[in-house]
């Protein structure tokens, strides 16, 4: 017997598209990646999904988490040349009922069902209480910053543009990084130092305030560097988990973020080890006067593939007429 769909779940960020189908148990079936850069729409890619999939059985209704903030039902990508709209989709696809939301909000609703097998812990084990908001952040193309506001009927995602807060120097080194890269941008957001750009120009920033000519191409191969022993590369890797830790510390606090904090994004996974070894968890809990209420708080390392589809798939059963 052919499996049931309930529906479509999709993860567009400025380099990939991910997408899924939902069982009607909620489980994830036939997960796919797509570049985005060999399509040159999302419609493109939803097509070729669907006719790889589901065939002429098309699921009725859809959630599809994208990188960049949602209005009125439309996004204008932050990363990548695309408009799509949910009127547009149910026009183009025939849905029932379509939902945008964004990437990194779709990933703090999975946060509090993901398995322990789908993180890692970031430092001491501490046990969070379940009705106080969590937050997910991560590096990747861009820095997303979503919460979950929690209570014990009912989770709601708020999206934000934290990313886009001002990046916040805490040494003498970071507040030379700054003018370099206030020198260039004009501002500097975090996202300016904590995405894949912002990893390189950090290196560049390094080796030139070392004296040094930087010899690495990218941040790709910064970080393969690094892992592998480079003392350049290394060190950038290192300031860029502190100045993560940092951030992570800072949002926190924003957003009270006692049911803990969890970091994702296609950078972090990649230096796990180096994420693990303290130098994040110690600018995390680095807040002065409130060094002991951060202290409380747990982190994690999301290690799940598809946690934005996960949390689609919690918005999927929220849409009239789905029950997972």
């Amino acid at each position: 017997m052919p499996l049931l769909y309930e529906g479509l779940v999709g993860d567009v960020g400025g380099t990939n598209a991910r997408f899924a189908l939902v069982d009607t148990e909620g489980h994830l079936r036939n997960t796919k990646i797509y570049a985005c850069a060999d399509y040159g729409s999302l419609d493109e890619i939803i097509t070729e999904y669907l006719d790889e999939t589901a065939g002429k059985k098309r699921p009725a209704q859809a959630v599809i988490a994208v990188a960049g903030p949602v209005v009125a039902g439309e996004i204008e990508f932050t990363n990548l040349d695309w408009h799509v709209a949910e009127v547009d989709l149910i026009a183009n696809f025939g849905f029932d009922a379509v939902k945008l939301i964004n990437d990194f909000a779709a990933q703090a609703m999975a946060a509090p069902v993901l398995d322990p097998d789908d993180l890692r812990r970031i430092g001491p084990a501490l046990r969070a209480p379940t009705d106080c908001p969590i937050v997910v952040l991560g590096a990747g193309t861009g820095f997303g910053v979503a919460a979950v506001a929690r209570s014990l009927h009912v989770d709601i995602a708020v999206a934000t543009e934290g990313g886009h807060a001002a990046f916040a120097p805490t040494d003498e080194t970071e507040v030379e990084i700054w003018r370099r890269l206030k020198a260039i941008h004009g501002r500097v957001s975090v996202e300016r130092v904590l995405s894949g750009q912002g990893l390189y120009d950090l290196y560049v920033a390094l080796e030139e305030i070392a004296g040094r000519s930087p010899t690495l191409p990218d941040e790709r191969v910064v970080i393969e560097a690094g892992e592998a022993g480079d003392p350049a590369a290394a060190a950038a890797l290192d300031r860029f988990c502190g100045i993560l830790g940092s951030a992570a510390g800072d949002i926190a606090l924003t957003h009270g973020a006692r049911g803990g904090v969890y970091v994702s994004g296609g950078i972090a996974p990649r230096m796990i080890d180096r994420i693990m070894s303290g130098g994040f968890r110690a600018r995390f809990e680095d807040k002065g006067r409130l060094s002991d209420y951060v202290a409380e708080i747990p982190t994690f390392l999301i290690t799940h593939p598809y946690a934005a589809l996960v949390g689609c798939a919690r918005e999927l059963a929220q849409l009239e007429g789905v029950k997972l």
